[in-house]
């Protein structure tokens, strides 16, 4: 078993490591808001693409979810899926498109249930604005911009309430 599986299956250090950045990101909206999202996303990039690459086999969409989904990246899911699994998971909790790998989504319900955010699987996560692609979502998520898609005319619109 390789660590990041381990890691993941026992998501407690996760759980720990992300409430304290957390809060550490959210003291530094300020300064984020000041430099703007792409300077801010380049002086934390050095560290968060390489570390959650490791950890999670990030792809870098700019608006992680890996707090809702136990821990564990939905964009590594072949067709990219946020909300849940498709209609072709296999009985054996395989994929479809691969099918020597298990679902995404099997692993995320499992894992979700060894984390505080169990709940938050019922949540409608938006669609990635992937205009933030390959920006740091620590930067994302502390400008409050994780949690919103395109909106058209209006703006953007939030996940949370629909507020633009």
């Amino acid at each position: 078993m390789s660590l990041r599986t381990h890691l993941q299956n026992h998501p407690g250090f996760l759980v720990w490591s992300w409430k304290i950045t957390e809060r550490l990101l959210l003291a530094q909206r300020g300064l984020f808001e000041r430099l703007g999202l792409e300077r801010s996303s380049r002086l934390v990039h050095w560290l968060e693409k390489p570390l959650k690459k490791v950890l999670f086999d990030c792809r870098m969409c700019g608006q992680c979810i890996l707090h809702y989904t136990g821990m564990t990246c939905p964009m590594t899911c072949p067709k990219q899926l946020r909300n849940g699994p498709c209609g072709g998971v296999c009985m054996d909790g395989t994929c479809e498109v691969i099918p020597e790998n298990d679902c995404v989504w099997v692993k995320v319900v499992e894992r979700s249930a060894k984390t505080p955010w169990e709940q938050e699987l019922s949540r409608l996560n938006p669609p990635v604005d992937w205009r933030l692609e390959n920006l740091a979502s620590w930067v994302t998520f502390a400008m409050g911009l994780d949690q919103t898609t395109v909106g058209g005319k209006e703006g953007a619109v939030h996940a949370e309430d629909g507020r633009q």
